[in-house]
């Protein structure tokens, strides 16, 4: 299984970034996606999850309304739009997987938004 992120950036606050994830290894359009994020001193948390065939997504709180994850399973590629961005949106943001009760990450992508 393989996950790689890319689409971070340095942003200022109010603009966008749209992260993607190339995936793998694995049967993707079969396996439900995930965005997750972790700022300095916190905790990894979820951003956004993406079901197996596209048609149903979740978002953290702080996130609807914001940010929209979507895939092409053509590609074995899931999304994250982020519009609207804030500097507590900062964080280094995972791919994620799970496979068998495995979890899976990429590497990350740094997003930092700043003046």
């Amino acid at each position: 299984v393989q996950l790689v992120e890319s689409g971070g950036g340095l942003v200022q606050p109010g603009g966008s970034l749209r992260l993607s994830c190339a995936a793998s290894g694995f049967t993707f359009s079969s396996s439900d996606m995930s965005w997750y994020r972790q700022a300095p001193g916190k905790e990894r948390e979820l951003v956004a999850s993406i079901a197996s065939a596209g048609g149903s997504t979740n978002y953290a709180d702080s996130m609807k309304g914001r940010f929209t994850i979507s895939r092409d399973n053509a590609k074995n590629t899931v999304y994250l739009q982020m519009n609207s961005l804030k500097p507590e949106d900062t964080a280094m943001y995972f791919c994620n997987t799970r496979i068998y009760r495995l979890h899976y990450w990429g590497q990350g992508t740094q997003v930092t938004v700043s003046s």
